[in-house]
C-alpha cells in the first residue's frame, strides 16, 4: 500500500520576527554551502524590540518624548537603548516632532589653561558636566567658541599660556553622542579674534597670528563640506571688542591697530564684503558692548551685572532704555555679566557666579511688578543642588587658587 502522507516542506513564517523570539528552523541535510549557512545566522540573529510589544517606530515615537534630563538613564537600559540614544536620527527626530530642548551651555576657563563645559538644563534648572577636553587639545586661552548643526559645539584656535604660539586646531563636541571629535584646522593661525555662525556656516576674522602681529584675514568653515576657505579680508586691521550678528549681516568692532581709533566693519556673506559702519547703533556701543539679535531686534546689556537691557531704535538711529530689572547685584566681578543668549525665545544672562537670568523681552508688560514671569531669576543654588554628587571630587581638589574659572563664553544647543 503506497504511503499517502504528503511530504512536509517548510514554509517561510508570515511574520519575519516575533520580538524578543527567535525562528526555528529546520536545516535541510544537503545545505552545507557557506551562503546557506550565512542566511541561516542571519535569520535567527533576531534583534530584541526596543519596547515589548510594540514596533521599533512606535517606541522610537516614544523613546523621543523623554525629558532630556533622563536620557542619561536612558542609555543604561540596554545596548539598543544607548545606541539609539547615541545617534543624530534620535535627536533629529526630536526635532521634527517638536520636543527637543534648548540648553545652556557654559564654557570655563582656568588660570593654568584647563578648559571645562558645564550644561543648564531650564526646565529642571540643573546643571550636568560634560566630558573632559581632550588633552591633545592644548591649554589655551584666547580661544573663540561657535554652534553648528544645533547640537555641535566647537572651540577654535587660541594661544598658548604663555602668549607666544597661536594654534589652528579646532575640536568640537558632539551632545548627540557626548563626545569630542577633531575638526579640520583653520588656515590660519590665530587667537583673539571673533567669530559667528551664519547660514550653519562658522565665520573667523582678525586676531593675533604670533607675537603681536595682528591679521586682517578671514576664513569660513562649511560643515557640509568640512573644509575651510578664505573669504575677503577686513580693512584694518584690529584689537577687536565686540562682535555679533544681526539680521544677516555679522558687525565686527575693534580698536584700530596704530591709531587706537574706535571703528566698525560688517560683513556680508552673500556678496563676500567687508564694509564700514558708523552709524548711531555703533556709535552707542560704549556703554551697549554685549548685544544680541533675537525676534528683528538688537538688543543690550545696559549695566555691568545685566540686569537692565537697552534695545536699538533704528528710525531714531539710538539706543534707548527697554527693560529695569529694579534689581542690581552689585559691582563686585562675581556679578558681571557674560554676553547675553537666546534659550527658548527668551534673552539668557549669565553672570560669573553662574546666576541666570531670563527675560521674556516679547511680552507687552515691560513693568516687572506687573508681570513677574518678563524678568526670572535663577539662583546659584540650583548650581549647587546639581554639584552635591561632586563634593568629593571638590574636596580633594588639589588646591588650586583658580578652581572657580572665569567664564569665556556661553553657547546654546539643541537636542
Amino acid at each position: 500500500m503506497k504511503n499517502q502522507h504528503t511530504q512536509k516542506r517548510l514554509q517561510p513564517p508570515l511574520v519575519n520576527s516575533v520580538p524578543g523570539s527567535k525562528l526555528c528552523i529546520q536545516r535541510d541535510i544537503n545545505a552545507n554551502t557557506r551562503e546557506t549557512e550565512n542566511i541561516l545566522t542571519e535569520r535567527t540573529n533576531v534583534q530584541p524590540s526596543l519596547l515589548p510589544d510594540l514596533p521599533d517606530d512606535l517606541a522610537i515615537a516614544c523613546l523621543i518624548r523623554v525629558p532630556r534630563f533622563e536620557h542619561r538613564k536612558l542609555h543604561l537600559v540596554c545596548k539598543r537603548w544607548h545606541h539609539l540614544l547615541s545617534e543624530e536620527f534620535f535627536y533629529s527626530q526630536r526635532k521634527i516632532h517638536g520636543v527637543a530642548e534648548e540648553w545652556l551651555y557654559v564654557i570655563k576657563t582656568y588660570r593654568g589653561g584647563r578648559i571645562s563645559l558645564h550644561a543648564f538644563d531650564p526646565v529642571y534648572q540643573l546643571w550636568q558636566s560634560l566630558p573632559p577636553v581632550p588633552t591633545d587639545f592644548p591649554e589655551v586661552m584666547w580661544f573663540s567658541s561657535a554652534v553648528l548643526s544645533g547640537c555641535h559645539l566647537y572651540l577654535i584656535g587660541g594661544v598658548d599660556m604663555e602668549g607666544s604660539i597661536s594654534i589652528t586646531q579646532v575640536i568640537f563636541y558632539n551632545a548627540c553622542t557626548n563626545k569630542w571629535c577633531r575638526a579640520p584646522d583653520m588656515l590660519q593661525k590665530r587667537n583673539l579674534f571673533r567669530s559667528c555662525v551664519i547660514n550653519n556656516c562658522l565665520y573667523v576674522a582678525g586676531g593675533q597670528l604670533e607675537g603681536n602681529q595682528m591679521t586682517i584675514s578671514a576664513e569660513v568653515y562649511d560643515p557640509s563640506l568640512n573644509k575651510w576657505n578664505f573669504i575677503s579680508e577686513m580693512s584694518t586691521a584690529m584689537v577687536p571688542l565686540y562682535g555679533f550678528v544681526h539680521n544677516g549681516t555679522w558687525f565686527f568692532k575693534g580698536n584700530a591697530i596704530g591709531s587706537g581709533n574706535s571703528m566698525c566693519e560688517a560683513y556680508l556673506p552673500e556678496t563676500d564684503t567687508w564694509t564700514q559702519v558708523t552709524n548711531g547703533m555703533v556709535n552707542g556701543w560704549g556703554n551697549h558692548c554685549k548685544c544680541i539679535s533675537l525676534n528683528g531686534q538688537l538688543y543690550a546689556l545696559d549695566c555691568q551685572d545685566g540686569c537692565k537691557l537697552a534695545v536699538y531704535d533704528r528710525e531714531a538711529d539710538s539706543w534707548k532704555k527697554f527693560i529695569d530689572s529694579k534689581v542690581h547685584l552689585g559691582s563686585s566681578p562675581a556679578f558681571d555679566a557674560v554676553a547675553p543668549v537666546a534659550l527658548n525665545g527668551k534673552l539668557c544672562i549669565i553672570r560669573q557666579n553662574m546666576s541666570i537670568s531670563l527675560v521674556d523681552v516679547a511680552s507687552t508688560d515691560k513693568q516687572v511688578k506687573s508681570n513677574p514671569r518678563l524678568w526670572e531669576n535663577i539662583t546659584r543654588d540650583c548650581h549647587a543642588r546639581s554639584s552635591v554628587r561632586k563634593l568629593w571630587s571638590t574636596i580633594t581638589r588639589r588646591g588650586r587658587s583658580d578652581s572657580k574659572g572665569y567664564i569665556d563664553s556661553c553657547q546654546v544647543l539643541q537636542l
